[in-house]
């Protein structure tokens, strides 16, 4: 999953910002332009907001103000830059500036490029166009309309009151899970708006906001506080599970390279995301901890997907697919993973499989007023990987509570793979959204959940996660003190026993 609130340093904190919280979601080193993914995003980063409240379309057919379907956002094209707006009923707040790259290609398509993330605008018949992320594997449609809204040419307020306010209607017009996760919006404005006044002060101010989220009990919602005045950051997650944090990655990787893999240490690639192992027995051992960062320096897809087919290249053989030393089976590991990128898990899927098959789907949340109605839903497809080496046979796939975000959406890949494919282990974190991060008038950033995620047959499953075919413990403290790994053991039993 892509996450969208701007890192430390350029208005906000990042996506993938190594320590905490290292892929549930929201403020590791991938951070950067993946606000894009959500809301084209910093307020930093754009110019003052008179300048762009309207623009024509004289210097092409992707020039002037556009309203993004879902997403609370609207973007002005003009003289070779995209300039996004966040939008509420009572907010319009500016966001990252994209630059043109290259000339226009075919029917006006423009492309544009902002911390390594490549956005492209596509003219469509009459007023429509889309915009498309290379980090990403949605499209958004967007609609031409004459101008900005009227409140995007105010200055904001930036007292407590008005923090709060444009807090809580972010959320309501753009948060997808009440229903699901059991909040009442309204009744927590009722509780906590009364506590904030003009004198509220701003760790004050920080612990309203975080007290007010935490019963959505939501990875992917996030508050991030780095001004003279405070630095402070919040996020929770769903209660009993782990934080998928460099430490506990960490930490996990030693056990099981002593205990699963006998004192052998992983062969490691993608800048220490994947590691590899051949098991006794022809079973072949792959874990995987993130989807983004595969490459040394800023995190960016461009890198990140290349370098994952060089992985693949590697550790997915002619050898190890057909003929006498073939794997009899694959176990893959992401019971500690970070998330990222959506479409690298589709990457290593393309290496699974020789027969194209639906993946999951995905839609916005596009009314503010009603929380039921999304854009239209977009089915993301696995297709083979022409021209090398793929792998077949039957998979187990290790799971459990620190496996999140981009995690999960593999994890959904994986569970519609046409060949034999059985989840082992606990229930992934049940965050699939990409994050969609916006500023707030007093300069602190937050992130939250709009979008549904959905397996072909329409089936979320935001909050709880994917549940295993087989459940077992993972890395509890009763697993450890016994020195066991149950699901590791599961899974090369029933790999073990297969023809």
């Amino acid at each position: 999953m892509v996450t969208s609130v701007t890192p430390a340093g350029r208005g906000g904190p990042g996506r993938r910002r190594s320590g905490r919280r290292a892929g549930r979601g929201v403020f590791m080193a991938a951070g950067t332009a993946l606000a894009l993914a959500g809301s084209v995003g910093t307020a930093a980063a754009a110019p003052p907001v008179p300048e762009t409240r309207s623009a024509g379309r004289a210097g092409g057919p992707a020039d002037g103000v556009w309203e993004v379907d879902g997403y609370g956002m609207s973007v002005v094209i003009a003289d070779g830059v995209l300039r996004g707006w966040d939008t509420t009923a009572i907010s319009c707040l500016p966001g990252t500036t994209a630059r043109q790259t290259g000339r226009p290609g075919p029917g006006g398509t423009v492309r544009f490029e902002v911390d390594g993330i490549v956005l492209t605008v596509r003219p469509g018949p009459g007023d429509r166009a889309s915009l498309s992320l290379d980090a990403a594997v949605d499209t958004r449609r967007m609609r031409r309309v004459e101008a900005l809204p009227e409140r995007c040419g105010r200055a904001p307020e930036k007292d407590p009151v008005a923090t709060f306010d444009v807090f809580w209607q972010t959320f309501e017009e753009n948060y997808a899970f009440f229903a699901a996760r059991g909040v009442d919006w309204d009744a927590a404005r009722a509780k906590y708006r009364p506590r904030v006044h003009a004198g509220t002060s701003p760790g004050e101010l920080f612990d309203i906001l975080s007290e007010m989220v935490t019963p959505l009990r939501d990875g992917h919602v996030a508050l991030a506080a780095n001004t003279p005045e405070l630095t402070r950051f919040f996020q929770t997650g769903r209660p009993g599970t782990a934080d998928p944090s460099k430490e506990y990655d960490d930490l996990v990787k030693e056990f099981v390279e002593r205990r699963d893999l006998g004192g052998k240490p992983l062969r490691e690639y993608a800048n220490g995301a994947i590691g590899y192992a051949d098991l006794p027995g022809g079973i072949g051992y792959l874990r995987i901890s993130r989807f983004v960062a595969y490459t040394a320096g800023a995190p960016a897809y461009a890198a990140d997907s290349p370098e994952l087919a060089r992985v693949l290249d590697r550790i997915i053989t002619r050898a190890r697919t057909s003929g006498p030393g073939a794997w009899r089976g694959l176990i893959v590991d992401v019971r500690v993973n970070g998330g990222g990128f959506d479409g690298l898990g589709l990457q290593i899927a393309s290496r699974l499989t020789d027969r194209p098959y639906a993946a999951f789907a995905k839609q916005a949340r596009n009314d503010p007023h009603d929380d039921t109605r999304f854009t239209r839903r977009q089915t993301l497809r696995v297709k083979p990987a022409a021209g090398v080496p793929r792998y077949t046979g039957p998979v187990a796939l290790l799971t459990g509570g620190a496996t999140v975000s981009a995690g999960e959406t593999f994890t959904q890949a994986l569970s519609e793979r046409p060949s034999p494919t059985t989840r082992i282990g606990e229930n992934t974190q049940g965050i699939f959204s990409d994050t969609l991060g916006r500023s707030l008038p007093n300069g602190w950033q937050f992130a939250l959940s709009n979008e549904k995620y959905t397996n072909p047959r329409g089936f979320s499953f935001e909050g709880p996660g994917i549940p295993p075919h087989l459940a077992t413990p993972v890395f509890t403290k009763e697993e450890f003190a016994a020195d066991r790994d149950s699901a590791f053991d599961r899974a090369r039993k029933l790999l073990g026993r297969r023809p």
